[in-house]
């Protein structure tokens, strides 16, 4: 079953297309599972998620194909120059420390098909603060389509080896992580488990903020909706802004009017269609033994062997990709193993959309948090 593929029904998707004109254009998709000699299935192969593509508007345009990889000139990791010491003495973690501690960074591991345009606005967040950073970004087909996801293993071993030459050049420097969804959560799980042996790095680390995350078990529904929403990006409805927003109902520095909450919140046929097939494909796929058994090494180091620093969570009953419930449960499940744990619930804002919804509360958080953070605390 799982070898076969779906290419005639998207084809079939399409042709119902010219029903649905005067309504919100569907998605056409295809979804390929590799095919063994003997005629079964088999996933030692790649499964790949490609030739997305919308349908031709009414008015006869080209079908303009989604771009699931980066420009290559684009890199996964980008290292931002620290700020000028003379601009950071008002943050906890600016100039004027003191002799103990060095400078800072901050690893922002971004969620599933971020760029490092998107992450640029948080580095510059922590730069106004005094610190420096790191991205680190993960295109759809990276995760999906090379190996299931050995690629990307291979891409965050880099990215450990940097921050630990990095942390290695001064004694004194320590790190922050920021995170985004559940991929930038297990990247950042990842990240740890390769940095099991470094116990100096990992007293390093002066605090976690996770943003739209996690979401601890394996479900299916969850990855189907994380990769639906990477590839539609801002055509899905898993995405689109609130009707009511409590801090000034305001989006990229406009008045955010909404006429009706149900076209927003409501889905087009064409991703209904991609949700259920994507949900049928991480069914089978993460419960291959090998991608099982990665996820839950890497899940088990998240939820039992976090480092002692502060954790920080943001989140949002409105967001359609991550269950607040599960956000809520697993805050629980860190306050009673003892850690400091802070959250915030922004209510209304969609997944990963809390800083351009709420720019100067988020801030307000970060700088909060920061100041929990700070060894300099009183």
């Amino acid at each position: 079953m799982a070898a076969c593929s779906v290419r005639l029904l998207a084809a079939a998707a399409h042709r119902q297309s010219v029903v649905y004109r005067h309504a919100r254009q569907p998605v056409a998709c295809s979804l390929s599972f590799p095919r063994s000699h003997g005629g079964g299935s088999s996933f030692r192969g790649r499964a790949s998620l490609s030739s997305i593509s919308l349908p031709s508007s009414a008015t006869g345009q080209a079908h303009a194909p989604f771009n699931l990889l980066p420009p290559d000139s684009e890199p996964f990791i980008q290292w931002d120059p620290p700020p000028p010491q003379d601009t950071s003495s008002g943050s906890p973690f600016g100039a004027g420390r003191g002799e103990e501690e060095g400078p800072a960074l901050v690893v922002l591991l971004g969620w599933l098909g971020a760029r490092q345009k998107h992450l640029r606005r948080y580095a510059d967040l922590y730069r106004d603060r005094g610190v420096g950073s790191v991205r680190f970004v993960v295109p759809v087909r990276e995760l999906v389509g090379l190996d299931l996801g050995r690629r990307v293993e291979r891409r965050v071993a880099d990215l450990s080896d940097e921050i630990a030459a990095w942390c290695d050049a001064d004694r004194r420097r320590t790190l922050l992580f920021h995170t985004f969804s559940n991929t930038g959560w297990l990247a950042y799980g990842a990240v740890l488990e390769n940095l099991q042996s470094r116990a100096d790095i990992i007293e390093r680390i002066r605090g976690c903020i996770v943003d739209s995350a996690p979401v601890l078990e394996i479900r299916p529904e969850v990855w189907a909706a994380g990769f639906s929403a990477a590839m539609l990006k801002k055509s899905s409805s898993l995405t689109g802004p609130s009707a009511d927003s409590p801090d000034g109902s305001t989006l990229n520095g406009a008045l955010n009017k909404v006429n009706s909450v149900s076209d927003l919140t409501k889905p087009s046929w064409g991703e209904t269609f991609l949700l259920s097939t994507l949900h049928k494909f991480f069914e089978i796929v993460l419960h291959v033994p090998d991608v099982n058994q990665r996820l839950r090494k890497v899940l088990a180091v998240l939820s039992e062997k976090q480092p002692s620093c502060p954790q920080f969570y943001l989140y949002s009953t409105a967001d359609r990709v991550i269950p607040a419930e599960c956000v809520e449960s697993f805050i629980s499940t860190q306050r009673s193993l003892g850690l400091s744990v802070s959250a915030h619930n922004f209510v209304s804002s969609p997944h990963v959309d809390h800083y351009r919804s709420f720019p100067h509360l988020y801030s307000a958080k970060i700088d909060e948090f920061l100041k929990i953070c700070s060894p300099a605390r009183v």
